[in-house]
């Protein structure tokens, strides 16, 4: 029943937001922007208007945009490298789940020497401590996927050893962050399956792993709920602002389901095989595993309570 609760995040959540960024106290002066490899964050206006908000408190920005789905141990340190470059005292993340994983990674690289493979726990990492105090990180979420706008967790993958893991420190918590449904508009629907479908296994992992307390039941069950009651809505009519909006609460409550709690073997299943498809987005490979894997704890009863409560709120 006990359990550690710390998500420090300050977060605007709702409908236009993000036009409250510059009300909000900045953690320093000149700010690298990181989006995607795509087009979406400058077609779509995003960029743009954080740009201008950022501008209208004094803050000076540069935007690295070289981030790909699965983010790559490379583009870490090549984002790193541009931060020291351009004198960036913090990182705002703008775009989806790998956006939001690159940066604090980024964030760890742009203030500690060496190879970021150094810092992470598992796998082929050396497990080093950092020396030194990670660049503050902001987050804008334009999809709602993975509740990374909240949590502590960065996933990358080392591309040359086909590892994908999660690594984490509470100094990677993100300052503040901006959950805005308007921005998740423009998501089509494949994608937007695929992201509701990996926020909704964060917290149906996390209500049926052995690390669950009556915190982390509390935020996953709500998770599940909105989500599942959301998530169709919103694929089918993706200006369905209320839809969005639900699924976006979801997904940012399974976040803090990670923090709180703990996800269960499927997630690093999927990072195994997204180790080595580069192309695979995470909830398509989470759905791709989800029959197999639930059908096995549902048969051997293990949480067969926790099984039908979630059937009752969906």
């Amino acid at each position: 029943m006990g359990c550690n609760m710390y998500v420090p995040t300050r977060t605007l959540f709702g409908a236009g937001q993000l036009n409250n960024l510059h009300t909000q106290k900045m953690p320093g002066k000149k700010a690298m922007i990181v989006i995607s490899n795509g087009k979406s964050a400058r077609e779509n206006g995003y960029l743009a208007r954080t740009e201008k908000q950022l501008k209208l408190v004094g803050i000076e920005t540069v935007v690295f945009d070289k981030v790909q789905p699965n983010p790559l141990k490379s583009t870490v340190i090549a984002g790193a490298a541009f931060a020291k470059e351009h004198g960036c005292d913090f990182i705002v993340a703008l775009g989806g789940g790998s956006c939001m994983d690159a940066v604090k990674a980024i964030a760890i690289m742009a203030t500690n020497d060496g190879d970021y493979w150094d810092y992470v726990f598992g796998g082929t990492g050396r497990g080093k401590q950092m020396e030194h105090k990670p660049l503050s990180v902001i987050t804008i979420t334009t999809t709602a996927g993975t509740g990374s706008e909240t949590d502590p967790w960065a996933v990358v993958t080392h591309e040359e050893n086909h590892e994908k893991i999660g690594y984490g420190s509470d100094y990677l918590f993100p300052v503040l962050a901006v959950v805005d449904p308007e921005l998740m508009i423009s998501v089509p629907p494949e994608f937007t399956a695929y992201q509701g479908f990996d926020a909704l296994f964060h917290s149906i992992e996390g209500y049926v792993s052995n690390g669950v307390n009556l915190m982390s039941d509390m935020y996953a069950i709500t998770a599940i709920e909105n989500i599942s009651k959301n998530l169709a809505k919103a694929v089918k009519n993706g200006n369905d602002l209320d839809a969005r909006e639900k699924v976006a609460f979801g997904n940012t409550l399974s976040g803090v389901v990670e923090c709180v709690g703990s996800c269960t073997s499927q997630h690093s299943l999927e990072h195994a095989m997204s180790a080595y498809h580069q192309e695979l987005p995470q909830g398509a490979g989470l759905i791709m595993l989800s029959k197999a894997y639930f059908t096995h704890l549902i048969e051997k009863h293990v949480c067969d309570n926790r099984f039908v409560q979630m059937a009752q709120i969906t």
